[in-house]
């Protein structure tokens, strides 16, 4: 008898360890054949039923569980489920790598009442960003919830009626500015968390936008073209495969599987601006898809602003005679040279849900922009034929495949080729005053005296490897491969000879992220994850002391090492902290490597940049009732070496921008967030930012002894606290059921700043960007649940002077119509 009941203690042991590492391992496999109550008692009953992807394929290894409970399974090859409970109500959760989490109440019942697995199904939605969901507020921002970094998403469905571009839409996000130099299509840059331009890189769906051209500018894109925006602030996952110190921003658009669909509108507004677009498609059975996707903007940004003017006068003899200049005598004058327009036609053809790729896209894009300028660095400078124009071509490849050779194994690959060519023309023989005349000179060029077009290629592939091991354990590997070549040729000079330029201008960058992402529970999760850095650069090197001319060939390669960890932890249901951290580095863009050809010079031996970037986050959502509340605030930490700076350099009379390796800064700053929305009536929110972004060089250089002037003192030209107001209301059914009247108010503000460095100088007699509030309105009407859509906007309604850069005016009061027509589904 001891031997017997030693025995079955064994065997009860064994069977309590094997109970315990399939439920550390693989978490409900306990529950994947009919469970029993007691020796001779009836099984439990049972719930099946099957899980498969927004194209109908089926989706293997997903995990099925009860809230609340122990019980659960997962999916077989084929996506059927079969897990057994007790009789009751309860909330079925299923979750897969790659795709979004579904959450369906559910009765367990007896045999006779279940549900056969043919006839439970369970379409889970793709996650862009793989491992992510992304839970919306009622105002359309909200946390990218399940990941372990700081992130943002905004969902852009209550945009899609207004005339914003996806600039405008990302500055309602915490920490995100935007910094223009005047009208539709000027020169724009985005500034996430006090790191601006370069510091920020851009994604559409995971893959790159380097050299894309001007007329994928954000804000050159209308909001129509999203779904959702993510935004990934300072520490990035190794699956963007960047070298991004500020962030990220990816666009997120639709790819649903949908069986036709169409979407376009059209808007006119203030200056002659015309704004279009149009979207339509189909995925047919057989898993052939095609999709259309054309936009355009025109502007002639003729709007009024605030400047002194040099007055002049001909005389009969042709001689001229300058007025002095009083630049307290300000006028009211009108932009004459800086007529804008834009046009991008792009296609896809391809199959999805097919065994041998779940999506297999062919895509191309044809983009064409002509832009007049009409000032320079500052407004008192005036051109008037200034301009430039270009057009570019790109074919890409786009390739997923789930259980790629082997079970879950998850194939991302995505490739493009990016043909470029821009043009720059100054040729005109003239000097022009803010009233438009003008008397001719002596030399040709209002700025310098050129007309040259550059030819930028630009190879760029990606590889994304997610490998699940059990239900907690992922790794992810991630490669991008870019490879740029810009020549040039100038016109100048006789009209049947080119000048090219000797010396190509060359950069290739490699970089691999490899990262491990535990995800124990819906609790908590963590990663860690390596990346390296190679770049290759080739090209003219000047040895004149202003750094323009008597150029030689030079070139140079770098690689480094970086690596960080990210973790999530919710303290409650509906409070979760966030703590992330990365030994970042940024690679020379290929501007700051070779300048634009026009007014950057750029400098062939920069430096990466390497910075040790931490974020710390605490998010509050919950709903009680109609009442939806959502508060969140960031903490932000930056310590950067070898910054990337741009100063101005002069070559003769001219102006122009060069690069730099600063030394150190360092950032510090937080955000804050506060949303509120009542049902489906009412929401309002709004982010307050404050970023403080110093010098931290002790010495001019770092080989100089001299102590610098600036050590501890805030960079010039760098806004420091800003903060964004917006508020909907939404009459639902008014007139007829499925009609919608929203009314939406949104504000800016942003505290003054100086343009060189503040601690130098009297503050009286400094230059500022001056405090700024700016509001805007907008109506629209939506019929039939949004089929058709009718909308009026007033921008900066109480005509405030704005600027994002100093003496560079924005547009004052600008009114806007806007026609939408929305079919398919």
């Amino acid at each position: 008898m001891a031997f017997v009941a030693n025995d079955v203690f064994k065997r009860t042991l064994f069977r309590i360890f094997i109970l315990a590492l399939a439920l550390s391992w693989n978490f409900p496999a306990a529950a994947q054949h009919p469970a029993r109550e007691h020796r001779g008692h009836r099984p439990l009953p049972a719930l099946a039923g099957r899980v498969v992807s927004a194209d109908s394929s089926a989706v293997h290894s997903a995990t099925v569980y009860l809230k609340g409970t122990h019980y659960g399974c997962t999916t077989d090859d084929k996506g059927f489920f079969r897990l057994h409970a007790p009789a009751g109500a309860y909330e079925l959760i299923v979750s897969a790598v790659g795709f979004e989490p579904s959450q369906t109440d559910v009765v367990v019942g007896h045999k006779s009442r279940s549900t056969p697995p043919h006839r439970r199904t369970i379409v889970l939605q793709p996650s862009v960003t793989e491992v992510e969901e992304v839970v919306v507020t009622g105002s359309g921002v909200s946390r990218i919830r399940r990941s372990p970094f700081n992130a943002v998403a905004l969902d852009t469905r209550e945009l899609q009626n207004s005339t914003k571009n996806l600039s405008d839409a990302l500055s309602q996000l915490p920490g995100m500015k935007l910094r223009e130099s005047g009208g539709v299509g000027s020169d724009m840059q985005l500034m996430l968390d006090g790191f601006s331009g370069k510091h920020v890189k851009v994604f559409i769906d995971g893959v790159p936008q380097e050299g894309a051209g001007t007329a994928f500018d954000l804000n050159n894109i209308p909001v129509n073209f999203a779904e959702r925006i993510e935004v990934y602030k300072g520490v990035v996952p190794v699956e963007f495969g960047t070298d991004a110190i500020g962030g990220v921003v990816n666009i997120v658009t639709n790819k649903n599987r949908r069986s036709w669909f169409a979407d376009a509108s059209y808007s006119y507004g203030s200056f002659n601006t015309h704004r279009s677009y149009v979207d339509f498609g189909q995925t047919f059975k057989s898993g052939f898809m095609y999709e259309i996707n054309a936009f355009q903007n025109y502007s002639d940004n003729d709007y009024h602003i605030d400047n002194w003017v040099r007055e002049f006068e001909i005389g009969e003899d042709g001689s001229v005679h300058k007025f002095p200049v009083d630049e307290n005598d300000v006028k009211r004058v009108r932009r004459f040279n800086d007529a804008f327009h834009n046009e991008v036609v792009m296609g896809k053809v391809g199959f999805v849900g097919k065994k041998w790729a779940d999506r297999l896209v062919l895509g191309f894009s044809y983009s064409n922009f002509y832009k007049e300028i009409q000032t320079g660095v500052y407004q008192e400078i005036v051109f008037g034929e200034k301009h430039r124009k270009g057009h570019s071509f790109m074919p890409s490849l786009e390739y997923q495949k789930r259980n790629f050779l082997v079970k879950r194994l998850d194939l991302t690959i995505t490739a493009n080729y990016n043909h470029n060519i821009t043009r720059n023309i100054d040729t005109a023989a003239r000097a022009y005053n803010w009233y438009g005349q003008y008397y001719p000179t002596d030399s040709r060029g209002e700025q310098s005296y050129q007309n040259s077009e550059s030819k930028n290629t630009n190879w760029n592939a990606t590889l994304n490897l997610n490998y699940r091991i059990g239900r907690m354990h992922f790794l992810t590997f991630n490669h991008i491969f870019s490879n740029f070549r810009r020549t040039s040729r100038s016109y100048v000079g006789t009209s049947s000879v080119l000048t090219d330029f000797d010396i190509p201008k060359i950069t290739r960058k490699n970089i691999s992220g490899l990262s491990y992402r535990l995800m124990p529970s819906e609790k908590w999760n963590a990663s860690a994850f390596v990346k390296y850095y190679n770049q290759y650069n080739e090209g003219p090197v000047s040895q004149s002391a202003d750094g323009v001319g008597n150029y030689i060939n030079l070139d140079k390669r770098v690689s480094s090492w970086g690596y960080g960890v990210a973790g999530t932890y919710h303290i409650l249901k509906e409070l979760q902290a966030k703590l992330s951290y990365e030994k970042a580095y940024r690679l020379p863009t290929t501007d700051e490597l070779f300048g634009d050809e026009d007014l950057e010079a750029g400098k062939t031996d920069l430096k990466p940049e390497k910075s040790d970037n931490f974020n710390f986050n605490l998010s509050y959502s919950v709903l009680l009732g109609r009442h939806n509340i959502y508060v969140d605030g960031s903490l932000i930490y930056r310590n950067t070496k070898d910054y990337i700076k741009r100063s101005l350099g002069k070559h003769g009379s001219t102006q122009y921008g060069i690069y730099e390796n600063h030394g150190h800064v360092k950032t510090k700053g937080y955000n804050i967030s506060l949303r509120y929305a009542f049902a489906r009536w009412f929401n309002v929110g709004g982010t307050y930012n404050s970023i403080d972004t110093r010098d931290w060089e002790k010495n001019w250089t770092g080989n100089s002894q001299q102590a610098s002037m600036h050590y501890k003192v805030r960079l010039p030209n760098t806004p420091y606290r800003f903060a964004n107001v917006d508020a909907s209301f939404f009459w639902h059914d008014l007139f007829a059921k499925g009609n919608t009247l929203t009314i939406t108010y949104d504000s800016f503000w942003q505290h003054e700043f100086p343009l060189k460095w503040e601690n130098i100088g009297d503050k009286s007699s400094k230059a500022y960007v001056p405090d700024q509030f700016s509001h805007n309105v907008s109506v629209s009407y939506s019929l039939m649940h949004g089929r058709y859509n009718l909308s009026v906007e007033c921008r900066n309604l109480t005509d405030a002077r704005l600027y994002d850069n100093f003496s560079l005016q924005k547009a004052g009061r600008a009114f806007y119509f806007k026609v939408r027509v929305h079919f398919g589904n």
